[in-house]
């Protein structure tokens, strides 16, 4: 994630006659003014406008129209004081396409914002536009989305849109654009299928997007697009409405909405469901933002010494315990569910956020569907509100529902991604396989394992590279110095095979499948686009690896045993055998899940040496996977050679 200079303008809070004396920090605030109506931000239909803000500290408030992006001089409509906080207008006639902004009086100072509410948005978002959102909806809009019986069912592949697509080989037309995701029939170097049918192909479930809410002109200039540009997003600006530079004309407010929801819609149409990062922890400034120009104060957390708290390390951290906050966030994440059919949320940075705010999400999304992912960071981050009240990891249990990502799991497997040349399981490290053991299991309480923090493996989202930080190819070369590709391919290989086989919800990050690299890059968040990029060469030219991921995730969605749906279960059929020092094994048992075999033994291998195992007396083993490192199978011993899986079946 980016890193965000703090600006130095002073902060003024207002007037305490507006607020009855009651300061902006103080609990009886949330008590006195907190609004539960549901119709902040703006209301269209062809007649009129009605307008709603929540402004308590504001001694004058008004609705700024203009007729496009850039007008300086607009009209301003006065806004009458109501309950709790609230400030209202309606706008009679017909304000389709029209640009607004709110003003409001905070003592002498006069500020003016985009509404935090506001659903479409003009170029750099800077104004908010009024629209008839149902004008957006592409064709069938309404139609079923593909099926998810349980989260762990899903295997997540996560993308930044202009990675995709903006490789000169990549065959797309529309080069980091919504719709480069939406094309069909993409072609690359030897004829390898390129952009969405490439996902489609690999068999995952889900793709999970990098934001694509409007982000700061700081990082993305929608209005040079020509020039070099590049950024992951995670410096939100406005909330409720899709980033500019994504769609093909970033002039025209309801054109990215239309492209976003398309782009939804062909992924559905190919069995794809769509999750959304969203980064609700920070803002992209803590004094620029339109939160804190409304009603400063209220909406971030503030250290005792009246500094904003940092522990996001991008200037502040958003105050998502207040009443107001997490109540915005809820009616976001709604607001993205309901209008844009997304099938999942990722919480940057979740271990800032508070527990009843993240379980209200998860209520509220359980009413309107179930299915609906939600997995999030967990970590530990020092931050103005009590470790006991913070969605960590640490405090899973008080978080049904809601997946985290297993950290512990990542390092086990390839080596800490702070010591950059430590290596993991993968390589040969020993003394890890009870954690690791912890990550088959799901991340729950299971004996013999360590690390452990989830009640179900629902809580418990497995993966060893993800935007952040290097690659697994790199972090794979920067600590196996003098060591073959052959050798590094056969650990990555291994390595995203532990992934798909242990419990819980498996992740993969886009162009994995081909040994993605960043040439060493730790950190790519606005390095070039020749850093970033997918690389459709390097895929051509990995088409065996490419091959095999594909095998895996058909072996995960063919064997129920590897997605068992509570931790009953996977205490009931999961059993580890005994291995050699340095490898893992474990037996899968009883038509697990219902699973088709009625055994299934997994060895997790990574010596290069050949290694006999004694395997438990189950029935006739067969092999299912790995036959390239077998080297004899007979009766009850199996004989192998090289860095590896290994998947035998008793049917």
């Amino acid at each position: 994630m980016s890193v965000q200079k703090e600006s130095k303008e002073p902060i003024f809070y207002g007037d305490p006659l507006a607020t009855g004396g009651i300061s902006v920090f103080a609990q009886e605030f949330d008590e006195l003014f907190s609004y539960e109506g549901d119709d902040l931000g703006v209301r269209y239909t062809p007649s009129s406008s009605v307008f709603c803000l929540w402004a308590p500290t504001a001694q004058e408030a008004e609705v700024m129209l203009y007729d496009s992006w850039q007008d300086t001089a607009g009209v301003a409509l006065p806004m009458t004081r109501d309950v709790r906080g609230t400030w209202r207008l309606t706008a009679a006639g017909d304000l389709e396409h029209k640009f607004y902004t709110y003003r409001v009086r905070i003592g002498d100072r006069w500020n003016e914002a985009v509404d935090p509410y506001a659903r479409a948005v003009g170029v750099n978002g800077d104004r908010g536009v009024i629209l008839d959102l149902s004008k957006t909806d592409p064709e069938r809009w309404n139609e079923d989305k593909p099926p998810l019986a349980d989260a762990v069912d899903a295997v997540i592949y996560e993308l930044h849109l202009r990675d995709l697509s903006v490789h000169p080989a990549s065959g797309i037309k529309y080069k980091s654009k919504y719709l480069g995701l939406a094309e069909e029939g993409t072609r690359g170097p030897e004829g390898i299928l390129t952009g969405l049918d490439h996902i489609a192909d690999l068999g995952v479930t889900h793709v999970q997007l990098l934001p694509v809410y409007d982000y700061a002109t700081e990082s993305v200039d929608e209005t040079k697009l020509d020039q070099p540009h590049y950024n992951w997003g995670y410096d939100p600006k406005n909330y409720n409405a899709p980033e500019g530079s994504y769609a093909t004309d970033p002039y025209n407010p309801a054109l990215r909405i239309r492209e976003l929801k398309t782009m939804i819609q062909r992924l559905h149409d190919r069995g794809l469901r769509v999750i959304m990062d969203v980064v609700y922890n920070h803002v992209y400034d803590g004094y620029l933002v339109n939160f804190t120009k409304l009603v400063p104060g209220y909406y971030l957390r503030y250290t005792s010494d009246g500094k904003l708290s940092n522990g996001s390390g991008c200037g502040n951290d958003v105050a998502t315990e207040r009443a107001m906050m997490s109540r915005f966030i809820v009616e976001s994440v709604l607001y993205w569910a309901k209008e844009y059919h997304l099938d999942g949320f990722r919480f940057d940075l979740m271990g800032l956020m508070d527990i009843d705010t993240m379980n209200e999400v998860r209520r509220r999304l359980d009413e309107l569907d179930p299915s609906i992912i939600t997995i999030g960071e967990g970590w530990k981050i020092a931050t103005e509100l009590p470790a006991e009240r913070l969605a960590t990891m640490d405090n899973a249990s008080m978080l049904p529902g809601i997946g985290h990502f297993n950290d512990k799991f990542r390092d086990s497997v390839k080596g800490n991604i702070f010591e950059f040349e430590e290596p993991g399981f993968i390589g040969g490290l020993p003394g890890l396989e009870t954690v690791v053991k912890s990550g088959i299991a799901g991340g729950i309480k299971y004996s013999g394992t360590s690390g452990y923090f989830a009640d179900e493996p629902q809580q418990c989202v497995n993966y060893v590279e993800c935007h952040d930080n290097h690659t697994l190819w790199d972090k794979i070369v920067l600590s196996s110095e003098g060591e073959s590709n052959e050798r590094r391919k056969a650990m990555h290989r291994l390595a995203s095979a532990m992934v798909l086989t242990s419990q819980g919800i498996p992740f993969i990050h886009a162009g994995q499948e081909f040994m993605r690299t960043k040439d060493g890059t730790e950190n790519s968040y606005k390095s070039p686009i020749e850093i970033n990029r997918m690389d459709w060469e390097r895929c051509a030219e990995y088409a065996e690896d490419v091959a095999y991921m594909k095998r895996l995730i058909a072996l995960r969605r063919s064997h129920p045993a590897f997605r068992l749906r509570s931790a009953e279960e996977i205490r009931a059929g999961l059993v580890f055998e005994k291995a050699p020092a340095g490898t893992v094994a474990y037996t899968l048992r009883n038509h697990a899940g219902g699973d088709p075999a009625e055994h299934l033994y997994v060895l997790y291998n990574p010596h290069a040496a050949e290694l006999t195992l004694n395997l438990p007396q189950l029935g006739e083993w067969t092999l299912a996977f790995g036959e390239e490192l077998v080297t004899k199978l007979e009766g009850d011993k199996l004989t192998v050679k090289g860095i590896g899986m290994v998947v035998l079946a008793v049917e």
